[in-house]
């Protein structure tokens, strides 16, 4: 936590700039609980993003985008401002240590020596006693929303292999499934109530495979009456194009571990269940499996933070002004 902590300062506060002293006549762009957010303060912090526009947009595009840019800056800057008032009500503190350990880490991170992390201070406008006192602030902002959204970050196996699935699937149609089915034979021109009763039994037999701790290949051996029933209905992995086109229909477009409903075809009523999934060419899950956790715990943090934030905005009392 301590070096994304780090990390996170580093962009912040270099890149993005140094939260500006109020002046002492200022407009007033909100009040947080009584507390001042000043225009000076969110046109200093968007500095780099109205530049940016004046660079790129003419005419009313350019004041639209302008408007965009402080709008965004003043909406983190009440953030920051809940958060910090957060901090104070549960009497959190930053140690000297912290605030040391990550201003070596910005320096480290942008290879630079005291005097010239002193002079790019110096450039913003600010002394060093400023600066650390503006990285103490983010440390505690920091420890905060990951105290707070970190202990319900939960990334299950079924979440992985879920997000696997979706990846495979996204690279477009070349990929295979590893299927098991179980068929209840009927022939097409089977009269209504043969068809019926035989689609009777392919739904108890879903519903059984469905079962928690029913192994789906031992009711295939059971009870499937295709050639497939001594290997526990394994087709093992198929293309597009390879099986029926009601079967294939079924078959791709279920989850991994999912057990159809009952699908027709000329041999009689299906019950699938898919294995697998595989990209030619992709990477097996277990390569990707740390990958994909730490997107998924990355996409979840992200938004239990915006909740966990929402939730202080409703606490509070916050005016805007521009």
């Amino acid at each position: 936590m301590r070096r994304s902590i780090r990390t996170g300062l580093a962009a912040l506060v270099l890149l993005a700039g140094l939260v500006a002293r109020a002046e002492l006549v200022d407009r007033v762009a909100a009040v947080v609980n009584n507390e001042v957010i000043t225009l000076s303060e969110v046109e200093r912090r968007a500095a780099p993003e109205l530049a940016r526009v004046d660079q790129e947009a003419t005419g009313p595009e350019r004041g639209q985008k302008r408007a965009a840019a402080m709008k965004k800056v003043l909406d983190t800057m009440i953030d920051e401002k809940l958060v910090d008032n957060e901090l104070k009500e549960l009497k959190v503190t930053i140690s000297d240590k912290e605030v040391d350990a990550a201003v070596e880490e910005v320096k480290k991170s942008y290879n630079l020596t005291d005097e010239q992390l002193q002079q790019a201070v110096s450039r913003e406008g600010f002394t060093v006693a400023e600066y650390r006192e503006q990285m103490r602030k983010q440390i505690g902002r920091y420890k905060l929303i990951s105290e707070k959204v970190r202990k319900n970050v939960k990334v299950s196996e079924a979440d992985v292999q879920s997000e696997y699935d979706r990846m495979t699937r996204s690279e477009g149609e070349d990929y295979e499934v590893h299927v098991r089915h179980i068929l209840i034979a009927v022939p097409r021109t089977a009269p209504q109530a043969a068809v019926d009763e035989a689609r009777r039994k392919a739904v108890a037999l879903a519903v059984e495979a469905r079962q928690p701790g029913v192994d789906f290949a031992e009711l295939a051996k059971k009870r499937s009456e295709g050639s497939s029933s001594s290997d526990g209905g394994d087709l093992g992995f198929f293309k597009r194009g390879t099986m029926v086109p009601e079967f294939e229909r079924v078959a791709f477009n279920l989850k991994t571990g999912e057990v159809s409903e009952p699908v027709r075809t000329q041999f009689g009523w299906h019950v699938l269940k898919l294995e697998e999934i595989r990209k030619l060419g992709m990477k097996p899950i277990a390569e990707l499996r740390p990958e994909i956790e730490e997107r998924l715990r990355r996409q979840q943090a992200d938004r239990l933070t915006s909740q966990y934030m929402e939730t202080l905005r409703n606490a509070a009392v916050v005016e805007k002004k521009i």
